[in-house]
């Protein structure tokens, strides 16, 4: 077969996966043998589907092509003969080994003889060489690792198991471009080809109207424009040169350059995408016509020659982006790096009660302290943040009831209710509109303070509409809205006469987003199939079908300066996405990572600022970089929040509302923030000034001139204007009326704000676990992986195991400070015990490491390295006899067969535990490892010692790419073997070191050092870990106390003494020496003690966490009053 017949073999392969004809893709890739795809045959071993795995191989290789394929084979067929003895079921077993396996006899009749002996046995585990062999699961999961290795080695695999990249839709595309090029070369040339099939080519029938280029946007094609066309080949004959960037499909039908109303698909590349500016102003134009429907389409070119701003921003009010914070930033671009985490709105400030739960939010574009807020009861308020009044309110009322639909009549008269779907402002302010659950758009128009007029009511949908949102087609004010009734429509914000009606979407249409580039103006609309569909403001249907990633009812947004585009959505099976699009490819650009899998809800996101992009999941408010693809960081909000909550920044991305459980919204703020919201409280103005300057009147609503907006200004750009500062006000009160809440709550907590000390054990939920076995110290501690068992090891070897159980009280089964657990030990009685050798368990160093699924604990106490069986506590088995000994271990993240032992004679090794085999040896540290830590993100494993330094190697070949020592305090040297313990925060790329003398925040792989924490000197630390949530760090101290402290400021938010866990014993000085984390309760913490004891602790439920933060602005600290006595550094 030709390399192009094989490579179309590919781009075939590539259209059944994306029209989801899984089970012919994969006939096709058995039957063509080019592509192995090693997830669908890891997807088959997994669930033991042998007759499909070997079906599968055999379109790749035989029993017999060599030693590799002989092993496969061999591996496979002698699992399914184990799983049928381990059910008891012989019959089976015998016809596997008389079909399957005897024709390795020929190779190996001694091993065969074996495999035959197993049948005599009554549990073939009692095989010294299958010991180990665990349950179907994970004997699957060891035989699949090998096997991709074989595979892998396997040269009749070579050059199989990668699949070509190819762009989304490659054969598309090119169906897209030949049908292009028929249509240029056809002698008659339609605006708009009624291409209706592919089976032959295309042509055009009789003349109608001047040759014009044209792009295939038929029903048929729908979906081909995911890609572009070539150029139009124009007057001058079939082979004209092809220009060097050729624009595609999106670019393609939004190009303004076209005579026509439907520009070309190979026009020039304006596109959904950020095109080459001066390619776009240098690129010839053809005259305007007479046509009327271009109007809105042809841009004057000697006015955008003079543009200075950047795209997407006119001096004219009509070319502003609507809808999605229509700011530009004209001295800073997304491209650049000039704001920090530290610019993001994170500290709460106020809480504003709603009575219903928030549905809806959107802060005023110009008034930036006034917020719209939309309920589930129906109910639409306006907000003065800078008061915290609410100055406007509406309840859910249909103003012309005589007037609506019969079927909306009916409705109302069995339950006259609705929901608020989406509120929103007009681009300058002076309207806001709301969707509601029940046919109806309500439009108010806004004069200052509590002046809310009713303006129209429009019956927009047949059911619920679903979203809505301004835009300026024509140049003229519309609000387009969508509904379960699968139509997107256009209206007139003056008369409310609907202007178009988009039909073609297959589900209910979930969400729109109206955007334009230079003057073509567009929409995006979203269905809760999955379906993404783009549509210009006439009747000839979508331009372009997309699926949003995961097939997730999706809402798209702009950055603020209109360059870049998002989406953000969440599937039935609750799993969201973010991504960032690349719209002149219709693909994805970058998926961010970090929101959950199982999301409540669909997660709502918001962008600001070009540069940061933020959505509510899992009961915080995440954060990421647009350009970085990790989690930035995330925020709780000081909890309370709702599992998926509605966020909405301010236009300057200083204040951020987002709502709660209790039915309320909370406004965050970064210091600019706080510092306006202190001015509206605390500037008194004269009342005439206030009168004069706050009373806004309300244009004529229309084609809106620039004069009544102010466009591509920031905060900083404007004076302090009361509009700007305050709000829009209609009366003459001065500002000295309005009570100083702000001050006192929020702008200046450095003040006010006070150190949580718990010193009583009333003040905080504390449980000790039920211990009736011997008690030595702890010495090391850890929950499960689900957060239902706690698992110590003691310095005399023996572990211990508490579980929780399910029950009324604690339905979820999770460990709880409110309920004691079971001790809980096999009805064979055994223990957990760590062979000791010849050591003294008290000059030991203990050390374990969890299996993912809680199923296997690897342990050692100074002695061999133990496997145990974490259901019947049995040895699965024992090695690496010391010397040396091992005083760390960790599980590799993507493979459970490899571990990472730190030594005591300061090497790691590498060990793979499927083949007992030490891979490699890791040498850097002077004296013995203390912590190992991996980054599945990074791809490094992060190694610290005995010596204070902290090493980062990468997993891939194991090189050593960086070290660095912990910077001590002044005048603190250290202990000559005192611990350093490391985490990675959970974005994987922060790292958290913990010593006797500090607590201190890296970045790897580079281990740049950013924040430092030292107690003083007489209290030394033992042990800190992050909370799983990496919000807070729990440190605990000789003395007994445990410290919380913030993330990534190191600031001390909390104080936990010890006699708020622990009866005072003067004779006896007993403190924890590990502390542990819940895994997905972040406010729980478990303590091991030097007297054997483990102690689970909980702030009180009327508290819900440990204490507030501390005030960020101005560096402000922790009182020291308090006697927290620490030093903190900043490193960067």
């Amino acid at each position: 077969m030709s390399s192009l017949s094989r490579e179309l073999v590919f781009l075939i392969l590539q259209f059944l996966d994306e029209e989801k004809f899984k089970e012919t893709v994969h006939r096709l890739e058995l039957e063509s043998g080019f592509f192995f795809n090693m997830r669908y045959f890891e997807d088959m071993v997994t669930n033991g589907e042998w007759d499909d795995v070997e079906k599968y191989l055999s379109g790749f290789t035989k029993v017999d092509d060599n030693r590799y394929s002989m092993k496969i084979f061999f591996e496979i067929r002698k699992q399914k003969y184990l799983e049928a003895l381990d059910k008891q079921d012989r019959s089976k077993a015998v016809e596997i080994l008389v079909k399957d396996l005897k024709v390795f006899a020929a190779f190996n009749e001694e091993l065969f003889k074996e495999i035959t002996q197993l049948l005599t046995l009554d549990n073939f585990r009692h095989n010294e060489q299958l010991s180990k062999y665990g349950d179907t699961k994970s004997a699957r999961g060891i035989m699949l690792a090998e096997l991709k290795k074989l595979i892998e080695a396997n040269p009749l695999f070579r050059d199989k198991l990668q699949f070509p990249t190819l762009k989304n839709s490659r054969l598309r595309t090119l169906i897209n471009q030949s049908l292009n090029w028929q249509h240029q070369l056809c002698k008659n040339p339609r605006p708009n080809p009624d291409i209706k099939t592919l089976f032959v080519d295309h042509s055009c029938g009789q003349p109608n109207g001047a040759r014009a280029p044209s792009p295939v946007t038929n029903p048929l094609m729908g979906a081909v424009p995911k890609a572009g066309g070539f150029p139009p080949l124009g007057a001058h004959g079939p082979f004209q040169p092809t220009p060097a960037a050729l624009p595609t499909s999106l670019a393609g039908w939004m190009a303004n350059s076209s005579p026509v109303p439907h520009p070309t698909a190979s026009a020039g590349p304006i596109g959904l995408a950020a095109a080459n500016n001066a390619a776009i102003l240098k690129r010839p134009r053809t005259p305007p016509t007479n046509n009327p429907a271009m109007d809105y389409q042809t841009a004057d070119s000697d006015h955008v020659l003079k543009r200075t701003r950047p795209f997407g921003i006119s001096d004219e009010v009509n070319n502003l982006p609507v809808n999605l914070l229509p700011v530009a930033y004209s001295s800073q671009s997304h491209g650049q790096s000039s704001y920090s985490s530290d610019d993001l709105p994170k500290t709460v400030v106020m809480t504003l009660n709603q009575g219903s739960i928030v549905k809806s939010m959107d802060f005023h574009p110009l008034q930036q302290i006034l917020l719209l807020v939309g309920t589930n009861m129906g109910d639409v308020m306006v907000w003065d943040i800078g008061s915290r009044e609410r100055i406007a309110h509406r309840n859910f009322k249909v103003w012309e009831l005589g007037q609506c639909s019969m079927a909306l009549q009916a409705s109302l008269s069995s339950d006259y209710s609705a929901s608020v779907n989406r509120v929103v402002w007009s681009p300058d302010g002076t309207l806001c509109s709301v969707a509601y659950s029940k046919h109806i758009v309500h439009i108010y128009s806004y004069h200052g303070g509590d002046d809310l007029r009713n303006h129209l009511e429009i019956e927009a949908h047949t059911g619920s509409v679903n979203d809505l949102a301004f835009s300026y087609p024509n140049k003229q004010l519309c609000v387009v809205t969508c509904g379960e009734d699968r139509v997107i429509k256009v209206w007139d914000a003056v008369t409310g006469a609907k202007q178009y009606a988009f039909d073609g979407h297959e589900a209910p249409v979930y969400s729109v987003c109206p955007h334009h580039k230079e003057s073509i103006q567009f929409i995006f609309s979203t269905a809760t199939d999955g379906k993404i569909k783009a549509w210009l403001y006439d009747n000839m249907g979508s331009r372009v079908d997309y699926d949003a990633p995961g097939h997730s009812s999706t809402t798209m947004a702009y950055s603020a300066d209109g360059t870049r585009l998002f989406s953000c959505g969440t599937n039935k099976e609750g799993e969201s996405f973010l991504v960032e699009w690349n719209e002149s490819e219709g693909a994805v650009k970058r998926t961010y990572h970090g929101l959950g899998k199982r999301s409540v809800g669909v997660v709502q996101f918001d962008t600001t600022k070009n540069r940061f992009l933020a959505a509510g999941d899992e009961f915080l408010i995440k954060f990421w970089d647009m350009d970085n693809t990790n989690l930035l960081t995330s925020v709780d909000a000081d909890g309370g929040l709702l599992a998926s909550p509605c966020i909405r920044f301010n236009k300057d991305g200083i204040l951020l509302a987002v709502s709660t459980n209790d039915n309320g919204v909370k406004i965050l703020a970064n210091s600019e923030g706080i510092r306006l919201l202190r001015t509206v409280e605390n500037r008194t103005f004269d009342a005439s000034r206030v009168a004069s300057a706050a009373v806004v009147k309300a244009p004529t609503i229309g084609s809106f001139p620039s004069s009544n907006v102010t466009v591509g200004t920031s905060l900083a750009d404007r004076a302090p204007s009361v509009v700007a500062m305050v709000g829009i006000t209609n009366d003459s009160r001065s500002l000295a009326d309005v009570k100083p809440r702000i001050v006192d709550e929020a702008g200046d907590k450095s003040r006010i704000w006070k150190l949580t000390e718990i010193n009583e054990p009333s003040q905080c939920r504390s449980l000790k676990l039920p211990d009736s076995l011997s008690s030595m110290r702890v010495s090391r501690l850890i929950y499960t992986n689900q957060g239902v068992a706690i698992l110590a090891l003691a310095a005399n070897a023996v572990h211990k195991l508490w579980k929780w159980q399910r029950s009324e009280r604690n339905t979820s089964g999770k460990a709880t400070a409110s309920i004691q657990p079971q001790l809980w030990q096999p009805s064979s009685g055994i223990l957990m015990t760590n062979d000791i050798s010849d050591t003294n368990p008290e000059d030991a160093v203990s050390c374990f490491a969890l299996s993912k699924n809680d199923s296997y604990v690897m342990s050692a106490s100074g002695g061999k390295i133990s496997l145990f069986n974490m259901m019947t506590f049995k040895t699965m088995t024992t090695f690496m006899p010391p010397p040396p000994a091992a005083t760390f271990l960790a599980f590799h993240p993507q493979d459970n067969n490899i571990i990472a032992i730190g030594m005591e004679d300061s090497s790691i090794q590498i060990y793979n535990v499927r083949v007992d085999e030490v891979k490699t040896k890791l040498k850097g540290h002077q004296k013995r490892i203390t912590g190992l830590a991996f980054s599945h993100v990074l791809n490094v494993l992060v190694s610290s010692g005995a010596d204070s330094q902290l090493c980062v190697w990468s997993t891939d070949g194991w090189e050593k790419q960086a070290s660095k020592f912990l910077q001590m305090p002044s005048g603190r040297p250290p202990a000559p073997l005192a611990d350093t313990r490391v985490q990675f925060h959970l974005d994987q790329t922060h790292l958290l070191a913990v010593h006797e003398t500090q607590i201190a925040l890296y970045e790897a792989p580079k281990l740049e050092c950013i924040k430092q924490f030292s107690p003083r000197e007489a209290n030394p630390i033992t042990h800190a870990t992050y909370s799983c949530d990496s919000q807070s760090i729990y440190v605990s101290f000789e003395d007994g106390s445990v410290c919380v402290l913030t993330v990534p400021a190191l600031r001390l938010r909390c104080r936990i003494n010890q006699s708020a866990y622990l009866h005072p014993n003067p004779s006896l000085k007993v403190y924890p020496l590990v502390i542990a984390a819940h895994p997905s309760e972040p406010n729980q913490f478990a303590l091991g003690l030097t007297d054997g004891g483990v102690h689970v602790l909980e702030p009180l439920e009327s508290e819900g966490k440990w204490g507030t933060a501390p005030p960020n602005e101005n560096g402000a600290g922790p009182s020291t009053t308090s006697g927290a006595a620490v030093t903190e550094q900043s490193q960067r």
